[in-house]
């Protein structure tokens, strides 16, 4: 089982605060951690604005990397500085854990391409955003996750009403940044583009779509289902056998 935050951003957590967190995980859990950085969201809601996320961003890659390598030669760029002779005051279990960028942005994505293992594109159920999300990524081994809000429920109808409550923070961000739809004014996002939900055999179908648009990994979010014990319960006993056929 691997273990990670996804994700952390550097506009509420410095690089060195990362970079120790998950030297820290990665050394507890026997080198089965992974790191999530995203550039963030509703951060002006916390006062914060950024004009140059991936610049804030792809500095603190390089940090992070730096000093799980045990690289002390410091790094000078234009949000973050580490003076020479700076590091970790414990010898990392490795000197890299595995990273995991998390975008809908095709800067972005171009940017993990050249750094990560994994994209995530987070509230995402649409398979068209993941076919168009591999041209971004173009020919880097870089996997695809996807990861949504997730309701499987014997009641299909009980199931999506579910979803769409629990999604509807997500949406005013997310539905933004999906350039496969087109929104009028005033019109809703297409739920089930959004949420995976309904019954085991219709969250199977919706998984089953992203994989063969060439996503590596579906990630099936809270609450799971009408009650997380409920659908974690569908989900094992129900859904993942079938992805076993």
């Amino acid at each position: 089982m691997r273990l990670g935050p996804a994700a952390l951003n550097a506009q509420t957590l410095h690089p060195v605060e990362i970079a120790g967190q998950i030297a820290a995980l990665d050394l507890v859990s026997g080198g089965r951690a992974y790191l999530g950085l995203v550039t963030g969201a509703w951060l002006d809601q916390l006062g914060l604005h950024e004009d140059r996320p991936l610049t804030r961003l792809r500095e603190a890659v390089a940090i992070v990397q730096r000093l799980l390598s045990g690289d002390r030669s410091g790094f000078s760029g234009a949000r973050f500085r580490l003076a020479p002779g700076a590091g970790l005051n414990y010898e990392p279990f490795r000197p890299r854990v595995p990273l995991m960028i998390g975008t809908w942005r095709r800067r972005t994505a171009r940017f993990a391409a050249e750094v990560a293992d994994e994209l995530k594109i987070g509230g995402c159920a649409n398979p068209d955003m993941v076919r168009l999300m591999r041209t971004w990524l173009g020919d880097a081994d870089v996997r695809i996750v996807v990861g949504a809000v997730t309701v499987v429920d014997e009641d299909a109808a009980a199931a999506h009403a579910c979803a769409e409550q629990h999604v509807r923070m997500y949406l005013e961000v997310v539905a933004q940044l999906d350039p496969t739809i087109e929104l009028r004014p005033g019109q809703e996002a297409p739920l089930e583009k959004f949420v995976l939900a309904g019954t085991p055999e219709d969250v199977t179908a919706q998984a089953q779509a992203l994989l063969e648009a060439g996503a590596a990994r579906v990630e099936f979010g809270t609450p799971q289902g009408i009650t997380t014990a409920s659908g974690v319960d569908l989900l094992a006993d129900r859904v993942l056998p079938l992805f076993r056929r």
